[in-house]
């Protein structure tokens, strides 16, 4: 995919499309992140905890936020589709707003790497709140 970047004053416009595909990447990221989580919740709930309703709806719920996380991808990516090239948008002050680093120079770079965090990679560094 090409990046078509045009810098107006201070500010830098790119072609919506491109960087609507990297919203839809980022989100397809954080369904993979939140689907990692349900076999541990199963690991360290076997057992009684594992029957109560109460972990049954944690579960459901972590599936539920997995299938929006992949919906809502896939409804920006179908209309995407439909958003002309030549249409510009200024992303330096949404990228701004960003926090997570490697969030902010995959939506500013339009380049994936795959997921954030594969699984054959130990656990890194984080930012807490």
């Amino acid at each position: 995919m090409l990046n078509e970047k045009k810098a107006v004053g201070h500010g830098l416009e790119e072609a919506l499309p491109d960087v609507m595909m990297r919203v839809v990447s980022e989100l397809h990221d954080v369904a993979y992140l939140i689907e990692r989580i349900e076999p541990m919740l199963n690991a360290l709930g076997e057992g009684a905890i594992a029957n109560s309703a109460d972990h049954v709806k944690v579960l459901q719920g972590i599936d539920l936020a997995v299938q929006k996380t992949r919906g809502l991808a896939e409804f920006i990516d179908t209309v995407t589709a439909a958003i002309p090239q030549s249409w510009l948008v200024d992303v330096s002050t949404a990228l701004n707003l960003v926090k997570l680093a490697d969030m902010q120079r995959s939506l500013a770079s339009g380049l994936r790497h795959g997921h954030s965090q594969p699984l054959t990679e130990e656990a890194g560094d984080f930012e807490a709140f």
